[in-house]
């Protein structure tokens, strides 16, 4: 039996804006997904997603596939992609919880630590759990569904954290966490001209892996498709349009109608407020 692959996609959460958004309009977390590679029997699922009730929602939706969950594997160590794992852990208890290295697992321990863990707090509330399993490191880029081989690959820097991505050859496919985005702005908080040079040459790291389909760690639930090609140069063009606009605009505003009128469409505005805010903080 051939691999198959399903996508959980959280939709836009509600977060608290904090100073400066405008209260007319609710601030959002990105839409996220969670991905299930499947045999015959057994699967594993990439990344987790922040909230208790999102873990829930993957276990149920994971055991309705009726497979046997032998991993649950991280792409990088930002909470939004593993704090959600509790309920999936309790559900199949002999499934690990995994990342590529020690890099991905000391990120994400960082995430659990009091100056960051403030950050997840002030956007969710209690909605997550503040005391979430850490991955432990797999030390080899080797994984398995059954008799099918897969990698997990480091990529390099993306959105303030080591990324890696998991590469199915056999399906041409790329479930790519961060590194690439699907029709939402792109979280370039605190991004500086080296961090966004590091992100494109991490960006040309997955389109060196030649796949056709891509699964975006960040995806509008209405984007038109998971193609490859188009996500990688629409990555690319955002990230070079962000620091263009930065370096020729005198304010974050002027950078969010900059960035507005290039991405119209673009999900999670919010996003683009806090990136734009991070380039002129005093």
């Amino acid at each position: 039996m051939s691999l198959t692959i399903d996508v959980f996609n959280s939709g836009y959460l509600p977060v608290n804006g904090g100073p400066g958004w405008d209260s007319a309009s609710t601030a959002t977390w990105p839409a996220s997904t969670a991905t299930l590679i499947a045999g015959e029997r057994d699967a594993i699922l990439v990344d987790a997603l922040m909230t208790i009730d999102e873990g829930r929602q993957l276990a149920s939706w994971i055991g309705e596939a009726g497979k046997n969950l032998t991993s649950i594997v991280i792409t990088h160590g930002h909470g939004d992609h593993f704090f959600g794992a509790g309920p999936v852990l309790a559900a199949f208890p002999e499934a690990r919880l995994l990342a590529l290295n020690n890099t991905v697992v000391d990120e994400g321990r960082m995430h659990l630590e009091p100056e960051i863990l403030q950050n997840w707090i002030g956007w969710f509330g209690d909605r997550f759990d503040q005391k979430a399993a850490v991955p432990e490191s797999l030390g080899s880029d080797a994984l398995a569904v059954e008799e099918h081989s897969m990698h997990l690959i480091e990529v390099g820097g993306a959105d303030g954290a080591l990324g890696t991505v998991v590469h199915i050859p056999e399906l041409d496919t790329v479930c790519a966490g961060d590194a690439v985005y699907n029709n939402i702005h792109m979280w370039l908080w605190n991004s500086t001209r080296a961090s966004r040079r590091t992100w494109l040459s991490t960006i040309d790291a997955v389109a060196d892996l030649k796949p056709t389909t891509i699964i975006a760690g960040h995806k509008d639930p209405d984007a038109l498709d998971d193609n490859a090609e188009r996500q990688i140069a629409q990555s690319r063009h955002y990230v070079e349009a962000f620091d263009q606009a930065v370096e020729k605009s005198q304010s974050a505003q002027d950078v969010i109608d900059e960035m507005t009128k290039t991405f119209p469409d673009y999900g999670n505005p919010y996003t683009l407020f806090l990136s734009a805010h991070s380039q002129y903080q005093a």
